[in-house]
């Protein structure tokens, strides 16, 4: 598989293991009575790649989709990674990681540094029946195409979605405008499905009759084409009564002998469930019956176009942020409520945790509000925005969504916002600044990949849980030495086939330990980074 090379890429390919976990730090809770005290949706503020890595312990492997609208790169953007910017924070974060190498780098060079770390934070938190969508143009997508194939492979490539804008753009150089973008899908496993998606307008006229059911559409029982004739398929081949009880055969226009759309079992079975529909049609200058199969229109989806140009483009969802917030706000570029919308429909269930990590104007909480509200569902989001409007505007909107605006009916709903906290290891030693609950979850996510339970034992306070016939401890103290002894084993309660046990120093020897299926892990050396 053809892989690509850029000056710095050495140097990304494994920086997300590098990048310190900081412990979220939730500023409010919002609602629309204000009565709720937390939430499962979030809006966190901070820089992306940091706030991924402290998704992992609650969430890793449990996003059922990914929307992300990165930066498309077109030199002109106001993001602080753009090349003409030379944002400080770029310049240095890109002096810590790649080096004196990163002074010869072009625009192109640091997007995909920029980007790399990022992907494979949001591998990691995919599910193995989820995807991720990627919305990006011509400046960039090649180059993503080949990064994506080498972090979720290329078997996983689930497609390309084309989608038109209704802008065209390009028309200030030689070469040719666009009005379209790209949306790339990739899945973390053979797993995912796409779903069908609502039918149209355009659609439901074909479903013009209607009997006791409901309005139906149909379609003639015999299958036609080269391989649809008796001799290919005899199974499908066989007499059945017309409304007059004459036996009637699938013969073609041209007298060779066809097949029916089904086996004869399903044939009956369709019968029974009043699905054949006869009508009268002309037959070799003859009116005869004919068989035709119903399909109703209730509950019926289609499988989605890899061309969109159906949904509304990107000056309506201009629109819609200006209506929400005011004619002051500008925004340049935000994507549409129906896009978004579309995206859920083919790739999430009622119930799933959707992710946006460069979350903007905050169009997929709006959807999903939109969507829980309509549907009745239960859909979670996560909103990643690093840019200082994540308050102002990214959790502005969705505010006013929840409570209603304009002549707009409220959604309900309710979200926590966040902001990055401390990080819980600097230069190697616990941050003791850092919630000592944080501590202990992330202790027991990189030892169990679970989300510790919180609620109180009858063992110890030191207890952190028990997982695969294995218990676990967590022996510390700020500010204070801790130690593993006689005295400590004394105060623990739960029977487990292993004791695996956290402190400062170990005084027990070592033959006593093997002898009871004691490990010890010596804080903070023996915390495992991910």
């Amino acid at each position: 598989m053809p892989t690509l090379d850029w000056i710095g890429k050495k140097k990304v390919v494994n920086h997300h293991l590098e990048v310190p976990f900081k412990v979220l730090k939730k500023s409010y809770t919002f609602s629309a009575d204000g009565k709720a005290k937390d939430s499962e949706n979030k809006i966190i503020h901070g820089d992306n790649l940091e706030a991924l890595k402290s998704l992992l312990p609650e969430y890793e492997g449990k996003i059922d989709c990914i929307y992300i609208d990165p930066p498309y790169n077109t030199g002109n953007e106001g993001w602080i990674y753009n090349d003409n910017v030379n944002d400080p924070r770029i310049k240095k974060w890109l002096g810590e990681v790649v080096g004196k190498e990163s002074e010869d780098f072009t625009r192109h060079d640091k997007w995909l540094c920029m980007m790399y770390p990022r992907l494979k934070l949001l591998h990691k938190l995919l599910s193995e029946k989820g995807a991720i969508f990627i919305s990006i143009d011509d400046n960039e997508q090649s180059n993503l195409k080949l990064i994506c194939d080498e972090i979720f492979g290329y078997n996983n490539y689930q497609g390309t979605i084309v989608r038109a804008t209704g802008q065209t753009t390009g028309q200030d150089s030689s070469g040719l405008g666009s009005s379209f973008d790209y949306i790339f899908v990739y899945s973390k496993s053979v797993e995912f499905d796409f779903k069908g998606i609502p039918l149209t307008p355009h659609d439901l006229k074909r479903f013009e009759n209607q009997d006791e059911k409901g309005f139906f559409a149909y379609d003639q029982l015999r299958k036609t084409g080269s391989h649809d004739r008796r001799e290919d398929r005899p199974n499908l081949y066989y007499a059945i009564k017309d409304p007059d009880g004459n036996d009637l055969y699938p013969t073609g226009p041209t007298g060779y002998d066809s097949t029916w759309r089904f086996e004869k079992k399903s044939y009956l079975k369709a019968v029974e469930e009043n699905l054949i529909y006869w009508k009268k049609t002309k037959k070799d200058g003859k009116e005869v019956w004919w068989p035709y199969v119903k399909y109703y229109a209730e509950g019926r989806t289609k499988r989605p176009s890899p061309l969109w140009t159906d949904l509304e483009g990107n000056k309506k969802a201009s629109r819609d942020v200006r209506e929400i917030l005011g004619d002051s706000v500008k925004f340049d570029f935000p994507k549409p409520i129906e896009l978004i919308e579309r995206i859920l429909q083919i790739s999430t269930n009622k119930d799933s945790i959707i992710l946006d990590s460069f979350a903007g104007s905050g169009t997929t909480a709006h959807t999903i509000l939109n969507m829980n509200k309509k549907e009745g569902s239960n859909r979670h989001f996560i909103l990643i925005e690093m840019m200082d409007y994540a308050e102002s505007i990214t959790s502005e909107r969705v505010k006013r969504v929840i409570k209603g605006y304009n002549e707009n009916e409220g959604t309900g709903g309710d979200f926590n916002y966040y902001e990055l906290g401390e990080p819980l290891l600097i230069n190697g030693l616990l941050n003791e600044k850092v919630d000592t609950t944080n501590i202990r979850e992330y202790v027991w996510f990189t030892e169990t990949h679970t989300k510790l339970n919180t609620e109180k034992s009858n063992d110890n306070e030191y207890y952190l849980g028990k997982h695969n016939e294995a218990g676990y401890w967590f022996f510390y103290k700020k500010n204070e030495e801790t130690c593993l002894n006689y005295d400590f084993l004394s105060t623990m309660k739960t029977k487990a086939d292993q004791y695996i046990i956290y402190a400062d120093v170990c005084r027990l020897p070592e033959n006593f330990l093997k002898e009871h299926n004691i490990v010890f892990k010596k804080i903070p050396r023996e915390i495992q980074k991910f």
